[in-house]
C-alpha cells in the first residue's frame, strides 16, 4: 500500500474522466491498495474556481470526497515551514502549497503540471 497526494486536475479527472489521466496515473488510481489524500488547499482552489464561474462541479462534490475514500490533508505549520524554503520557480500559491505538503509529508504528488517537476519533489504522471 502506498499513499499519494492528488492535485486538483488529478482529483477531478479521477472522479469524472479517468481516461484523461496518464496510463501510469490511471493504474495508480485504479489500484485499491493505494491510499489517496486531497489537500485542503485543493478544496480551497476548486472552491475559488467555482465561485468565479471558471468551474462547475456537482452539487455535493465536496461532501463526496471523503465518501469516495479520499483522506483530507489540512495545512500544518510544517507545511508552511517547507513552503517558505521553496525557490520561486512556480508562482501558483496552491501548487506551491501542494509541493510543500508533498515534501513535508513524504507523499508523492500525482500531477500533470510540468512546472511542479522543477522542484525536488516526488511526482507521478
Amino acid at each position: 500500500m502506498r499513499s499519494f497526494l492528488l492535485d486538483s486536475c488529478t482529483l477531478l479527472w479521477a472522479s469524472y474522466a479517468p481516461e484523461l489521466l496518464s496510463p501510469r496515473a490511471q493504474g495508480i488510481v485504479a489500484n485499491t491498495d493505494n491510499f489517496f489524500t486531497v489537500s485542503h488547499a485543493t478544496i480551497w482552489e476548486l472552491s475559488i474556481k467555482v465561485a468565479r464561474g471558471k468551474l462547475t462541479l456537482p452539487k455535493n462534490f465536496f461532501n463526496e470526497i471523503e465518501n469516495a475514500g479520499y483522506s483530507l490533508l489540512p495545512t500544518a505549520l510544517k507545511h508552511f515551514d517547507t513552503l517558505r524554503k521553496l525557490p520561486l520557480l512556480h508562482r501558483d500559491p496552491f501548487d506551491r502549497l501542494l509541493i510543500a505538503q508533498s515534501i513535508a509529508e513524504e507523499i508523492p504528488l500525482i500531477t500533470c503540471d510540468p512546472e511542479i517537476t522543477r522542484y525536488d519533489v516526488e511526482t507521478v504522471w
